[in-house]
C-alpha cells in the first residue's frame, strides 16, 4: 500500500561530531533494572532504549541522548564511507495515515511515500529514505545521513532490539556521571542543628 501526502514543514536539524567506537557484542537482553539505571540518568524512558547493529558501522556513545519527551536518539558511523545512520525512539503506533503525515527527517517539506514492507514501514521523500518499525508500542525510526545506503537502513531497522548488558554499557559509556553524595561541611558544630560558624574577621 502506498500513500502520498505533503508533510508538515517542521523538523529539527541534528549536527553531531562523531568518532568510530568499538561495537559491543550482542547477547541476552539486559535486565530491566540495568536499563533503568542508565536510562533514568539520561532522561530516557527505559522501555524506549533500543540498539541496532549494521556491518561497517560503530555506535558513537557521545551521540546517545534523549529526544522528544522521553525517547532515545543514537547514531552509528561508518569510518570508511563516513555515512551515518540514527535511530530515534518514542511512544506510538503507525498506520498508513500517520506514516504519510509524519515528515521524513532530512526532507521535511517533501511529500511522503509510505510502503508497508512485511511489518516495516519504508518511507521516502524525494531521494531520502528511512524505515520505521514498531515494537510493543515503541516507534523506532531509522534515519540515514551522508549517503547511508537504503540497504543499511533496512538492516538497522530489522536488527533493532533491546541491548544486551555489554551493548547497554557501551551505549551509555559517554553519559556524564551525575551521582552525588552527602556534602561534607567542616564548619558545622559537632552537636545540635546550629548554623555554620563563620570566623570573626577584622572589625568584629
Amino acid at each position: 500500500m502506498t500513500v502520498t501526502v505533503t508533510g508538515p514543514a517542521a523538523a529539527a536539524a541534528v549536527v553531531l561530531s562523531l568518532a568510530g567506537c568499538a561495537t559491543a557484542s550482542a547477547g541476552t537482553a539486559a535486565s530491566a533494572d540495568s536499563i533503568a539505571a542508565y536510562a533514568d540518568a539520561a532522561g530516557i524512558a527505559p522501555e524506549l532504549v533500543y540498539t541496532t547493529e549494521v556491518a561497517g558501522y560503530d555506535v558513537a556513545p557521545q551521540s546517545v541522548g534523549p529526544t522528544a519527551d522521553d525517547g532515545m536518539s543514537a547514531t552509528w558511523f561508518n569510518a570508511t564511507t563516513h555515512a551515518m545512520l540514527s535511530i530515534r525512539t518514542e511512544w506510538g503506533e503507525m498506520t498508513a495515515a500517520s506514516c504519510a503525515e509524519t515528515p521524513v527527517w532530512e526532507s521535511p517539506d517533501a511529500p511522503v511515500t509510505c510502503t508497508d514492507e512485511g511489518g516495516l514501514w519504508h518511507r521516502s521523500a524525494g531521494p531520502i529514505h528511512e524505515y520505521v518499525t514498531v515494537r510493543d508500542g515503541v516507534w523506532i525510526q531509522v534515519i540515514g545521513m551522508d549517503g547511508a545506503p537504503q540497504a543499511d537502513l533496512l538492516a538497522a531497522a530489522q536488527a533493532a532490539r533491546t541491548p544486551s548488558e555489554a551493548e547497554l554499557e557501551h551505549l551509555f559509556s559517554d553519559l556524564p556521571d551525575t551521582s552525588t553524595g552527602p556534602v561534607e561541611r567542616g564548619d558545622l558544630p559537632e552537636n545540635g542543628d546550629g548554623a555554620p560558624i563563620d570566623p570573626t574577621g577584622p572589625g568584629g
